[in-house]
């Protein structure tokens, strides 16, 4: 498709890793249609952004900052989810909401057609229809998820009807606070979503959403991010992994969000050891703590696993090493963006989630048959006879096959529908701002 539009849309994702990629998945798709984006966030996350924009896209998508207030306890290298210690995050949403006049300026300045915007922000929407702008939620998460969260709210008492996705009573506790914070925010009048998934295979979430919202929920496909060839990450370690058999390592990552416990860093570093398997292993700590990582990991098991496994502090390459053909298997917290990545490389997911929706993903990744799950006790706990027999299964045995064929048809199918997705849900943007201007004119 080709759109000759000049159309200007202002991109306004959530201050998280996990929200922006899929926000700068979709800006680049608009971009290769004629659009114009302004992609706006805070100073910290747009230098990292920068390095994800290839040269192609210097003009049509310019980056724009989000100003947010001075706080003590919030250093503009803390105006990002990346790294933030937990016990700031209450602190990050109040500064950007915080942040509400200075976002009514540049939409004032700037002048967009649209503004798309973050679920987490809905404030942003009354922002942009006080300038006649209209505004649309791109949501960052997949159609299993937001209708396992929605169905309650609208069929209170009746049980969920996909058995397939459910949540545990320690994750279900987990989930309350959440699901309060999104409550307080929630949007009634939202009409149209845009939504960072397929039909091909999220068709019968989607319909189940449409049923209990009455909303229009259109695919835009999932958010895959390309492997950039320069500056890209670690030549050692890509070159360490060319050395190893084809599907004989595991890459093993938890987003840029969360940090694992001692007793869970241990546990997974013993069931990594005694699978006996090639790893990558990329380890994050809060930012502001000075950790060694020799002292984090159980005693001797750098030299342990010297010849077999490298642990990586803070960041590798991940789309590098996922479309690497050494890679047999991704250890993944499965949030929404890596288990997407994971299927569009061909990678079976072994998962492990951790909190919010990424137990659903990962229910969901193997209800459709690309995951084996490294199941938890009753109390959350992770043992590492589990992951070790896990990652085993999928590297050395017949199930690691099995789950590859399955990924590699559903990648395939995947990418045979993108563009035509994309094409549709332009079509609706287009739509929306013919409508708006027909509004005002009329007006």
């Amino acid at each position: 498709m080709d759109t000759t539009t000049s159309l200007r849309v202002l991109m306004f994702p959530w201050l998280a890793h996990g929200h922006i990629s899929p926000y700068l998945t979709v800006s680049k798709k608009l971009a290769d249609r004629g659009f114009d984006i302004l992609l706006c966030s805070t100073l910290v996350n747009l230098n990292l952004i920068k390095k994800r924009i290839p040269k192609k896209y210097s003009v049509s998508i310019q980056l724009v900052e989000l100003r947010l207030p001075e706080l003590p306890d919030l250093p503009p290298e803390y105006h990002t989810t990346n790294g933030l210690p937990p016990h700031l995050n209450s602190t990050l949403k109040k500064a950007v909401k915080m942040s509400k006049p200075g976002f009514s300026k540049i939409l004032r300045d700037l002048k967009p057609d649209l503004v798309i915007h973050d679920v987490l922000q809905v404030w942003a929407k009354e922002i942009a229809n006080s300038y006649n702008i209209p505004a649309i939620t791109l949501v960052t998460f997949g159609g299993a998820v937001l209708s396992y969260f929605m169905h309650p709210m609208r069929k209170p008492g009746i049980e969920f009807p996909f058995p397939a996705i459910y949540l545990t009573k320690i994750e279900r506790k987990r989930m309350r606070e959440m699901m309060e914070q999104v409550g307080k925010d929630k949007d009634p009048t939202q009409v149209i979503l845009l939504m960072s998934t397929s039909l091909s295979i999220e068709s019968k979430y989607i319909d189940y959403l449409n049923e209990l919202t009455q909303a229009n929920y259109v695919p835009v496909g999932p958010p895959i991010q390309e492997p950039m060839n320069e500056d890209d990450g670690d030549i050692e370690l890509i070159d360490w992994l060319g050395k190893k058999e084809e599907h004989s390592t595991v890459f093993v990552s938890f987003g840029s969000e969360y940090f694992l416990t001692k007793e869970d860093m241990e546990e997974i570093a013993y069931g990594l050891e005694h699978s006996n398997v090639n790893f990558i292993w990329v380890v994050r700590f809060p930012k502001g703590e000075e950790v060694n990582l020799e002292e984090a990991l159980p005693t001797g098991f750098l030299e342990r696993i010297e010849n077999r496994g490298r642990v990586v502090n803070g960041w590798a390459p991940q789309p590098r090493i996922l479309s690497h053909p050494s890679t047999g298997g991704f250890v993944s917290h499965c949030g929404w963006n890596s288990v997407m990545e994971s299927i569009d490389f061909g990678v079976p997911i072994i998962a492990m989630p951790m909190h919010i929706d990424q137990p659903i993903n990962a229910r969901w990744m193997v209800e459709i048959g690309v995951a084996v799950e490294i199941v938890r006790d009753e109390e959350g706990k992770v043992h590492r006879e589990e992951v070790a027999q896990v990652i085993t299964s999928v590297i050395c045995e017949k199930t690691g096959g099995n789950l590859r064929e399955k990924v590699k048809e559903i990648s395939e199918k995947l990418k045979s529908i993108r563009e035509e997705e994309m094409d549709a849900a332009v079509e609706v943007l287009l739509q929306q701002c013919k409508n708006s201007k027909f509004i005002n004119s009329s007006s």
